[in-house]
């Protein structure tokens, strides 16, 4: 019996362990380390006096408002882009244009759903820029991964409309973000029974053949010898992987059952967290998303002693001290969630590599507004923290209402993917926004 033909004899359950054994994949070393893209999406605008430094510059010129202290460990590995506006138009309001056309860059489909001020709308016109590097990324073998990318999610509504969704796979297509986490980590890490699975199998098999092998006449048990081989280089393949595995992250230890509710946003946002990272150390993906609430998201965040709703608040005027206040400290704890993802990346050293995995990782923190009670387009915040090629840290940049489109060519590039346009090609004429 041919290897192959004992491959066809497992369960299979057994097959995708069996894929990644070392005789049974084309591996090739790797020359360079990953560069991974972490996208972060939080809602409603920001108060720009505590967020934006007051003019551009770099180094000690450029300094952290009250909303990105959190970040200020991280200033030398961090880039701030101002004047980047969403400038796509057509169906749908602000925040459904906002939310789903912040990556795919591209108009909204007429549609059913209702916005604000009557004005419907449908899905996006194209792929969000993450899938899009995605799809570039695992048509390379030397690029490809497990997933290919992650979409994560904390207190995202349980609906899909053009307000809860910014990943798209293609037009018209939508994908939901993986919120709770439990059933994240069963994606993630369910193989290993399959693995333990596969052990019991081989170590019943070479039960077997021990026990038939005096009884045969010599030219069977040659034949039986043969298997005997193949058995026990499966047993040392397997051995030798789980060696070769030694060094990557551990699976995160959840902290039990948990309710996908308002107040276990902070452990929840934790958790996925956790998660995300051990993805991205186990190299499953190099693109991910982590999407907290939704557009008009309207979380209480009573930790922070706060009850009204996050969109109401975003509505308040500017002269309201009060809600301002209240915004500013929403803003600071999403700033102290991706501080946590950062610090995260840079204590886990890139394997094989010199450096943390924040130096070969770019999050991009986002928002589908520049201010929640104008909502406007114009002045989207772009926080830049980690690490890519083309990409010049320890700054702000200001630039004066160039399409969004521009920075995602940027961005593309960062991760090796060169495009000439993406969503709407009026929007990319000017080529990629200049970083370094």
């Amino acid at each position: 019996m041919k290897r192959r033909d004992v491959l066809r004899s497992l369960p299979p359950l057994a097959l995708p362990f069996l894929a990644g054994l070392p005789s049974l994949r084309a591996a090739s070393a790797v020359k360079k380390p990953p560069q991974r893209l972490i996208f972060m999406f939080s809602p409603n605008g920001i108060v720009p006096p505590n967020f934006w430094p007051d003019q551009p510059g770099a180094g000690d010129a450029f300094q952290l408002k009250p909303i990105l202290q959190p970040l200020a460990p991280f200033k030398e590995r961090l880039l701030m882009l101002k004047g980047i506006s969403n400038k796509i138009r057509g169906d749908g309001d602000s925040h459904q244009r906002g939310m789903s056309c912040l990556l795919t860059g591209i108009e909204l489909y007429a549609g059913n759903i209702m916005g604000g001020g009557g004005q419907p709308a449908g899905w996006a016109k194209g792929p969000s820029i993450d899938q899009v590097i995605r799809e570039k990324l695992q048509a390379d073998p030397s690029t490809r991964t497990r997933f290919g990318s992650l979409e994560f999610g904390v207190n995202v509504p349980d609906r899909a409309d053009p307000w809860t969704r910014w990943v798209y796979a293609a037009a018209n297509k939508p994908m939901a973000p993986m919120t709770d986490p439990a059933l994240v980590l069963a994606r993630l890490y369910g193989q290993a029974r399959g693995r333990e699975h596969i052990r019991s199998i081989l170590d019943d098999l070479s039960g077997e053949l021990a026990r038939v092998r005096s009884s045969l006449p010599p030219e069977e048990r040659a034949m039986l010898e043969e298997h005997a081989t193949l058995v026990r280089g499966m047993e040392k393949e397997m051995q030798e992987a789980a060696a070769a595995r030694a060094f990557r992250h551990q699976p995160p230890v959840l902290e039990g059952s948990i309710t996908l509710e308002n107040d276990n946003m902070p452990r929840l946002s934790r958790m996925q967290t956790d998660l995300l990272v051990s993805a991205l150390a186990n190299d499953m993906a190099r693109v991910a998303t982590l999407q907290y609430t939704a557009s008009v998201g309207g979380a209480k965040m009573r930790w922070l002693g706060i009850q009204e709703g996050h969109h109401d608040l975003s509505h308040d005027p500017d002269m309201k001290e009060d809600s301002q206040e209240k915004l500013t400290k929403i803003n600071v704890w999403f700033a102290e969630q991706l501080a946590y993802l950062a610090q995260k990346l840079d204590s886990i050293p890139e394997p094989g590599h010199s450096g943390t995995m924040l130096d070969h990782t770019l999050i991009v923190w986002t928002n589908e507004l520049g201010k929640g009670n104008s909502h406007t387009l114009d002045d989207i915040p772009f926080v830049c923290l980690g690490r890519a090629p083309g990409l010049k840290m320890n700054q702000m940049q200001d630039f004066n209402e160039q399409p969004h489109n521009r920075l995602h060519l940027t961005l593309a590039a960062s991760m090796g993917v060169e495009l000439k346009t993406h969503g709407n090609p009026d929007m990319c004429t000017a080529g990629p926004l200049a970083l370094s």
